[in-house]
C-alpha cells in the first residue's frame, strides 16, 4: 500500500523520497530514535522549507513506517490514534453547543465514556474533552471553516492496538453520523442551534 504521507513529504520539502532514503540511511537513521531522526531531518530542512519542524516530523513519521519501526496510525510511544471529522453548516460556538447537548444524551457516547467531560476553547478551536471507559484520552473539536461554517473532528488516542484503533474509528463514524444527522433533523426549518449565552 502506498503511504500517502510520502507524496505529501516531496511536494512540501522539494525532494524525492529516494533522496530522503539515501540522506537518512547516510546518517544511521535506522539506528537512531524518533527525536534524533527529527532532529537530523529539521537541520537539513532549516532555511529551505517553510515549517520545517512540521515537516522533519512528518518526514521522520514516514522513514519509521518504512523501515517498520511503526503502523500507519501509530504514535512514536507505540500506541495508536484515529481521527474522524464531519463538515456542518454551522458555526464554531453553535456547532459545540449542539455538540454538548448532544452527548450529554447520547446512549453510546456517555456508554463509552466516564467523568464531567470538560469544554474549553480560543477563537481557533472549542474542544470537549473526556476520557473512554478504558482511560483512553477522546477529544471533539469544533473548528472553524470557511463561510462561517465549522467541522467536528473526534480524535482518540492513547488506543494500543491497531485492532483497538479500528473499533474506535467505526464508533467515532457512527456518533458524528447520527449527531449530524440529528441535529441537521431537529434544525430543519428553523435556524441552527445556538450556543447559550453566558
Amino acid at each position: 500500500m502506498t503511504n500517502r504521507r510520502i507524496e505529501q513529504v516531496e511536494r512540501a520539502t522539494g525532494r524525492t523520497w529516494d533522496v530522503w532514503l539515501e540522506l537518512l540511511g547516510s546518517c544511521g537513521a535506522e539506528h537512531l530514535d524518533h527525536g534524533a531522526i527529527a532532529a537530523r531531518v529539521t537541520a537539513e530542512l532549516e532555511g529551505t522549507t517553510p515549517s520545517a519542524a512540521w515537516w522533519a516530523q512528518s518526514v521522520t513519521v514516514a522513514y519509521e513506517q518504512h523501515i517498520g519501526r511503526r503502523l500507519p496510525g501509530q504514535r512514536s510511544d507505540g500506541t495508536f490514534q484515529t481521527s474522524v471529522s464531519r463538515t456542518t453548516p454551522w458555526g464554531m460556538a453553535d456547532l459545540m453547543a449542539a455538540w454538548t447537548r448532544f452527548a450529554a444524551e447520547d446512549d453510546e457516547v456517555r456508554g463509552c465514556v466516564v467523568g464531567e467531560p470538560r469544554v474549553s476553547g480560543t477563537e481557533r478551536r472549542i474542544t470537549w474533552r473526556a476520557r473512554s471507559r478504558e482511560g483512553w484520552p477522546v477529544a471533539v473539536t469544533s473548528e472553524p471553516r470557511g463561510g462561517a461554517t465549522a467541522s467536528l473532528v473526534a480524535t482518540q488516542t492513547g488506543l494500543p492496538t491497531p485492532e483497538a484503533k479500528d473499533e474506535a474509528r467505526d464508533r467515532w463514524v457512527a456518533v458524528l453520523d447520527r449527531f449530524v444527522s440529528t441535529t441537521a433533523d431537529s434544525s430543519r426549518g428553523c435556524t441552527p442551534p445556538r450556543a447559550a449565552s453566558t
